[in-house]
């Protein structure tokens, strides 16, 4: 936890709380800091963010005066409309924190916990005209390289395979045990990484996102490994995102491939392990998608967007910066101030959503993956991980069930996300699948689905004979089209297919 040091008061606000403040003779890590202003950090933000957010449009309406960790001033923009507007009107509202005043002056440096996810790196997240285009449009193209149904067969893989290492023993923490590895394993096979690095990625994505003292350290290893991998692709290009990035005609230098990848793996990473883990909670303890799911009116790739309005899997996005003096939901916003995308805020602002019980099917006007210039260019990939491996998960393990009350469930608050801690549940014990044989296969027909959560049950007493693994055709893409394999490329799993059919 981070301590304070010298504060940072937005123009016009006292260098301390004002008189009666509840902040007077308070911890240094009270509710409340420099101007009375309330604080982003601290126990209450890590025992209830939606509390203080609503706290916070209360207070002050759409955007909100705050402070980050050490007492730093920040703008929490909070409307949906608000939100909107910053992320489309990108000539007054830019990534690019070397604009931010605080950046500028040397108050925020390399030491600071959260310059991992604002300080400057040559990518398109924070690029600006011209470079931003060329960047962002290298980047496009080896997205558009990715074969996703060859992806969707290795998250399958994945996902069975995980199932495999727990499926015998009648119960798992699905958090632990499938969520935290699942996107990992995947984005480790699209980079063309070997999967070994698993762990000690999950480890240092896991510490770096939440800010930790050590936060900095857990940046540098990554970017080690993912440093080295370039120059090996360099030399030895293969049939992965990397390599497409190498070659693509706006010719990246060594260091902007290494930093894009950071970017994709880390917010891939983070952003499906978390949409995975609130999809699979949902499914287990909202009565409505049970009964939606189990009925048919709902499938999972409807869950995963539901659950991107309800809980999505980035709760703030640090930060956007003001190019020049603008206002912005009532407030007057000065060139250089910094200002937060909240995205769980804002897909929950009343004015756009008055009934938050409302069904949000085929409504995809959440801000889950940003908007305007710097939209999230993985969105599909991180729906398919989720959507797919919950898939494979619910057909392998039919009857699972929440193995304790919902109320004991806990989460890991940050400054941007809300990580699930644990998800234990109890099922009848499966043998594992024999993973050999043609991508696709699973363990169930999607109509032996009996999701339900009444009082956890102990596991039977002997191992259920291995149920038949039908073929399951490979999904279409997110957009419900079926998606195409350049002719140039060919995915490691197409090649595989192919293999196994003759071809």
């Amino acid at each position: 936890m981070t301590t304070p040091k010298a504060p940072h008061s937005f123009p016009g606000t006292p260098a301390g709380p004002p008189p009666g403040c509840p902040a007077h003779g308070a911890d240094p890590v009270g509710p409340f800091g420099a101007g009375g202003l309330r604080r982003l950090y601290g126990p209450e933000a890590e025992r209830d963010a939606p509390g203080l957010f609503e706290k916070l449009r209360a207070e002050h309406g759409p955007v909100a005066p705050a402070l980050l960790h050490d007492d730093v001033p920040i703008w929490v923009v909070l409307g949906h409309s608000e939100n909107l507007h910053m992320l489309r009107t990108h000539s007054v509202y830019t990534r690019n924190s070397r604009r931010w005043r605080l950046v500028q002056d040397g108050t925020l440096g390399p030491d600071y916990p959260l310059t991992p996810l604002f300080a400057w790196q040559p990518i398109c997240s924070f690029a600006e005209g011209a470079e931003r285009e060329r960047l962002r449009g290298a980047v496009n193209n080896a997205m558009q390289q990715i074969d996703y149904r060859g992806v969707r067969r290795a998250i399958n893989r994945h996902s069975n395979r995980l199932v495999n290492e727990f499926g015998q023993d009648g119960r798992a923490d699905l958090v632990s045990q499938f969520t935290d590895h699942l996107p990992m394993l995947v984005m480790l096979d699209v980079l063309g990484l070997p999967e070994e690095y698993n762990e000690q990625m999950v480890d240092a994505a896991r510490d770096m996102l939440q800010g930790t003292e050590t936060a900095n350290a857990s940046n540098a290893a990554i970017m080690g490994i993912l440093e080295r991998h370039v120059a090996r692709r360099r030399a030895q290009p293969d049939d992965d995102f990397t390599s497409s990035l190498l070659e693509d005609e706006a010719r990246l230098t060594d260091d902007e491939v290494a930093q894009h990848l950071r970017l994709v793996l880390i917010a891939a990473y983070e952003a499906t392990s978390n949409l995975t883990a609130n999809v699979l909670r949902m499914v287990l303890t909202d009565p409505r998608f049970r009964a939606q799911l189990n009925g048919g009116q709902m499938t999972v790739p409807e869950a995963v967007e539901q659950t991107l309005w309800d809980q999505p899997p980035f709760s703030n996005m640090l930060g956007y910066f003001a190019v020049q003096d603008a206002e912005l939901g009532g407030q007057q916003i000065r060139k250089g101030d910094a200002l937060l995308l909240n995205i769980a805020a804002a897909n929950v602002d009343p004015v756009v959503r008055p009934d938050l019980e409302a069904n949000m099917q085929g409504n995809r006007a959440h801000l889950a993956f940003g908007g305007g210039v710097y939209e999230c260019p993985g969105d599909d990939l991180g729906r398919a991980i989720a959507d797919t491996g919950v898939d494979a998960l619910l057909m392998r393990l039919p009857d699972v069930e929440l193995a304790v009350p919902e109320t004991d469930l806990h989460w890991t608050n940050s400054l941007i996300s809300s990580h699930l801690k644990e998800l234990p549940v109890v099922f009848s014990p499966r043998q594992p699948l024999e993973l050999s044989s043609s991508p696709g296969q699973t363990g169930a027909s999607r109509t032996d689905w009996e999701i339900s959560s009444p009082a956890p049950r102990p596991p039977a007493a002997g191992p259920v004979p291995p149920q038949a693994a039908p073929h399951v055709p490979a999904p279409p893409v997110a957009d419900g089209s079926v998606a195409t394999v350049p002719a140039q490329r060919r995915g490691a799993w197409r090649r595989l297919v192919e293999w196994v059919r003759g071809g």
